[in-house]
C-alpha cells in the first residue's frame, strides 16, 4: 500500500473528503470509554483530526512517510510511521500495549490490509469485551448526472485494468469483506451503515481527486494518461458553463463491531 501512495501524498491530502460528524458520533456512542484510539492507515489524517475531538488521545499510523508529511498536527494526535507488516511486539512498541485501546478505526484502507494479521493485532490491543473496530469506505462522488456518468466511465471502464483486485471490496461497499467481530450495542448487524459527507469541490479539485486514485497512479506508471485532453474537455462540458465549485456528495459505508472476549 505504501508504494501506491508515495507519489500523490499532496494530492491525497488536498482532494480526499473529510468525514461527517454524524459518523464519528455514531462510532463514539458505541465505545464505553473515550481514552485512546488507534487510527490505522491514517493517510494524511482526515479521520484522526475528527477523532481527536471525541477521544483523549489518538495514535495515527501509516506505512507511507509521504502521506504523514501532510497530516494535520494536533496536540493529542501522535503520528507513527510503521512497517508494512508488524509483529505483536512491534504493535506493543509502536501503537499500544495489550488491552488498552477503546477504538480502532480504518478509513478507506481496510481492503489493503493482510486481514488475518491485522485482525490479530486489533484483538490484541482492544479492551475486552467492548473495544470497537470501525472501518469505512467510499467510492465515487455524486455531483450531477453528466459528471457522474463520466466518473463511472472513467472508473469502471477506462481505469479498470489498473485497479488492484482489493478495490473490488470498496465497490461492494465492504459488504463482502471479512469482518469477524460481534455486533455492537443498539444495532442488530455489523453493517454496512450508510452516511453521507458533502464537500464543495472545484473543477481542479475534481481532477486532483482522480489523480489521487491508486488506479490513476498505476496507469501513469505504465505510460497511460487517463486524464487526456479530450477526457478533461468532456468533464469541463459536463461541469457546466459557470465553472464554479459544486457540492459533491460521497456516500460512506461503515462496518463496525466489538472485539468480545476472544
Amino acid at each position: 500500500m505504501a508504494k501506491l501512495f508515495v507519489n500523490q501524498g499532496k494530492e491525497y491530502a488536498n482532494a480526499r473528503p473529510s468525514y461527517p460528524p454524524q459518523l464519528f458520533q455514531f462510532i463514539a456512542s458505541k465505545t464505553p470509554s473515550h481514552n485512546l484510539v488507534w487510527d490505522a492507515a491514517t493517510g494524511s489524517g482526515q479521520a484522526a483530526k475528527s477523532l481527536a475531538t471525541l477521544y483523549k488521545n489518538v495514535i495515527a499510523t501509516d506505512v507511507s512517510e509521504k502521506q504523514l508529511e501532510f497530516a494535520t498536527k494536533l496536540p493529542n494526535v501522535q503520528y507513527q510511521l510503521t512497517p508494512s507488516t508488524m509483529s505483536i511486539p512491534e504493535v506493543e512498541q509502536i501503537v499500544a500495549p495489550q488491552g488498552t485501546i477503546d477504538l480502532v478505526t480504518i478509513a478507506q484502507g481496510l481492503h489493503w490490509f493482510n486481514l488475518p494479521n491485522f485482525y490479530n493485532q486489533v484483538k490484541w490491543v482492544l479492551k475486552k469485551p467492548h473495544g470497537v473496530i470501525a472501518a469505512w469506505c467510499y467510492l465515487l462522488p455524486i455531483i450531477n448526472d453528466e459528471v457522474d456518468i463520466l466518473f463511472g466511465q472513467l472508473y469502471y471502464t477506462d481505469s479498470k485494468p489498473y485497479w488492484d483486485s482489493a478495490c473490488k471490496l470498496v465497490e461492494e461497499n465492504y459488504r463482502s469483506i471479512d469482518f469477524p467481530f460481534e455486533v455492537v450495542d443498539g444495532v442488530d448487524h455489523t453493517g454496512p451503515f450508510e452516511f453521507v459527507t458533502e464537500t464543495l469541490m472545484s473543477f481542479d479539485g475534481l481532477l486532483t481527486l482522480i489523480r489521487s486514485w491508486s488506479g490513476y497512479q498505476t496507469a501513469k506508471e505504465k505510460g497511460v494518461e487517463l486524464l487526456r485532453e479530450d477526457v478533461v474537455e468532456k468533464f469541463k462540458v459536463a461541469w457546466g458553463e459557470d465553472h464554479g465549485p459544486k457540492t459533491a456528495k460521497f456516500p460512506i459505508y461503515l462496518r463496525i463491531g466489538k472485539v468480545g472476549n476472544v
